[in-house]
């Protein structure tokens, strides 16, 4: 019998995909919530032993005491952070994707895979109004795509300015946190940006941060099209000149907001990305993706790859050959086809679904900004770009909203953490989910009395 071969292989089959179709199949699905480790310890106890406890017995462990004890993102009233609400055809593909032991890497050993994903690049390339040739590679998410990117900038910078060898990039501080954490790894300084008053990189201000600092000295401007925080979109067109002024490289981070690209009703808002040298954007945020998927795009590929290429004997069957091969064009080297469940649903409901169904999450956030305004109890920090809406509840603490936080997800209501601007806190709602329903809104809302 082979070695990894459990006894009861054709049963486990066959209830893990029945755990998957009943996951799928409910709606909505559990909140749950987290658990402490003293509390998963007594419930779940030692789980690795020396001749394992079988597969059944380890996914009924999953099912009954582990997986409750994990939120779920997909709820319709999981609105902290940014959720994740793959669409059901891509949640299933993700299942065949494991299932396929596919090498995502190279042309060569995963060329129909790298094919399809091409094609799921290639349609947000023409969203975002990139050039025929721009591609890329999908990563494991933001920090890894912005990473990647950041290092592609550093490598043009230094190879046509050897002398100065910039290290420098000009972000605000609205900026996503990996952008600081890209700049450490890379020993590299995040200069910050002034914002206007409606928190958009003010153009300005950039031009004087360059200026005071030595523009010589920058290898990269970075802009964002959906700020975590308040979804903020900035000022790509006036940014991505004065980047073009100073002949720096010029990276859009949408990571979650770039998705809004696809829905008309805000495509105005991103207007100037297609000056873009690189950009990204998170589909397990906004387009209905599993984790981990991001995509990240280049203006001029083979500036990427020229950063990015590992060498070594047993990879020059790949290097040296003209296919396309994901892994030149990000760090890492192993890759799994991540790209392919976001593929998958793409090529099964067609584009218009998923501009319908941002949409919708736009309308959403719409009405509570409504809601809001209208509720005598609340008030609008700011007017929502995206699908993210920032407020505060009149004449409360800190304490209260996470009181009010805790009662929520204690009585299986919904998860909405608190988040803090300018040292004040304040409630948010982020909403990415197209079964999140303006009822979903009130309901919140109410409790809030």
């Amino acid at each position: 019998m082979p070695a990894f071969r459990d006894p009861d292989h054709d049963a486990l089959g066959r209830a893990i995909l029945a755990y998957a179709e009943h996951r799928l199949a409910l709606d909505p699905v559990p909140l749950d919530a987290p658990l402490t480790e003293a509390q998963l310890r007594e419930r779940v106890g030692e789980t690795i032993t020396e001749d394992g406890i079988g597969g059944l017995p380890a996914l009924s462990l999953f099912t009954r005491r582990l997986a409750p004890a994990c939120l779920s993102t997909d709820h319709p009233r999981y609105l902290s952070f940014i959720p994740c609400a793959p669409s059901d055809a891509a949640a299933m593909f993700d299942l065949v994707v494991g299932a396929s032991s596919i090498y995502g890497g190279s042309w060569l050993e995963g060329a129909g895979a790298v094919y399809a994903e091409n094609q799921a690049l290639r349609w947000i390339a023409d969203l975002v109004g990139l050039p025929e040739q721009a591609g890329g590679v999908f990563v494991p998410g933001g920090t890894v795509g912005n990473l990647s990117a950041l290092v592609a900038a550093r490598h043009t910078a230094r190879a046509a300015h050897p002398a100065t060898r910039p290290f420098r990039i000009a972000a605000t501080d609205f900026a996503h946190s990996s952008i600081v954490s890209a700049a450490s790894v890379m020993d590299a300084e995040v200069v910050g940006v002034h914002v206007r008053d409606d928190f958009r990189m003010d153009p300005d201000a950039l031009r004087a941060t360059l200026e005071e600092h030595g523009p010589e000295t920058f290898f990269a401007v970075v802009a964002t099209c959906g700020t975590t925080n308040f979804g903020v979109v900035d000022d790509l067109a006036s940014v991505g000149a004065v980047a073009r002024e100073y002949g720096l490289w010029f990276h859009v981070d949408g990571a979650y907001g770039g998705a809004g690209l696809a829905a008309p009703s805000v495509r105005h808002l991103y207007d100037g990305i297609e000056f873009a040298d690189s950009f990204i954007v998170d589909p397990h945020k906004w387009l209905f993706a599993p984790y981990d998927c991001c995509a990240l795009l280049y203006r001029d590929p083979a500036l990427a790859r020229a950063a990015h290429t590992q060498k070594a004997g047993y990879l020059d069957v790949l290097t040296d050959a003209p296919e396309f091969n994901p892994t030149d064009y990000s760090i890492g080297l192993t890759r799994r086809a991540r790209g392919l469940p976001f593929w998958f649903s793409l090529a099964t409901h067609g584009t218009r679904a998923y501009t319908e169904a941002i949409e919708h999450t736009l309308s959403v956030i719409r009405y509570a900004a409504d809601q809001i305004r209208a509720r005598d109890y609340t008030e609008l920090v700011r007017e929502p770009d995206l699908s993210v809406v920032v407020f505060r509840r009149l004449g409360w603490s800190a304490a209260d909203y996470h009181a009010w936080s805790d009662r929520l997800l204690a009585d299986q209501v919904a998860f909405v953490v608190p988040t803090t601007y300018a040292g004040e806190t304040l409630a948010r709602f982020a909403v990415v989910n197209p079964d999140t329903t303006t009822d979903d809104i009130d309901l919140i809302l109410d409790t809030m009395r």
